[in-house]
């Protein structure tokens, strides 16, 4: 896809308040890449109502980002495996999300690799999106 077609994003930083802000595992076996999937799925098909973040950022102490967890309308917490890093890491910082996911949870199992079923991320993330009520908002 060349730049010119590429989906502009929300600034998470500004517009925190008014967006569900979605952290994602990106671990590197299959539940992290379906968890990665998941999120920007949720995040292109919904792009008024979702960011996703950078969890990295939060683990590294960035404020910036810790205040974007802090500020969201809703905080969506998506954990690949059963170490629930991304959960883990905001309730180090005392930051309890809305929402928690965590696809092993979901029958996907975590394998050695970075290869994923698109059928996963599909199954997945409709459910989420039943759960977080954005059909009900359209």
């Amino acid at each position: 896809m060349s730049k010119e077609n590429w989906q502009k994003l929300p600034l998470c930083h500004k517009e925190a308040e008014n967006l569900d802000i979605i952290l994602v595992c990106d671990g590197a076996a299959s539940v992290g890449q379906v968890g990665h999937e998941v999120g920007v799925k949720l995040n292109k098909e919904n792009p008024d109502k979702s960011r996703m973040c950078c969890l990295s950022a939060i683990a590294a102490g960035s404020k910036v980002h810790i205040d974007v967890a802090k500020k969201a309308k809703r905080l969506i917490a998506i954990n690949g495996c059963g170490n629930k890093c991304t959960s883990k890491i905001l309730e180090n910082l005392g930051i309890k999300p809305t929402y928690e996911f965590t696809i092993v949870n979901e029958g996907v199992e975590k394998v050695s690799t970075l290869d994923f079923d698109e059928a996963d991320v599909e199954r997945i993330a409709k459910k989420m999106v039943e759960t977080i009520e954005y059909k009900e908002e359209q």
